[in-house]
């Protein structure tokens, strides 16, 4: 083996193990991460606009008309 092949040998084993340690460390970081909270979907019985809002919210205020509205159940 000439000089030349090691030197290429060594930096893309260097560049492989690199790139391996960042695609572990962005698995572990969302692994780990927060979770997104889940929305509740409402639809207005007045106006028929569907909006989000928070998952511990059992009536919300549509934003359009401010009709008072049950969640969607799927």
């Amino acid at each position: 083996m000439n000089a030349d092949w090691l030197i290429f040998l060594y930096c893309a084993l260097a560049l492989g193990a690199l790139c391996i340690v960042g695609f572990l460390s962005e698995l572990r970081r969302r692994s780990f991460g927060p979770a997104h909270p889940e929305d509740r979907v409402f639809r207005c019985q007045k106006c028929g606009f569907v909006y989000t809002d928070d998952a511990d919210v059992d009536r919300s205020r549509c934003t359009q008309c401010g009709k008072l509205n049950e969640p969607i159940v799927y």
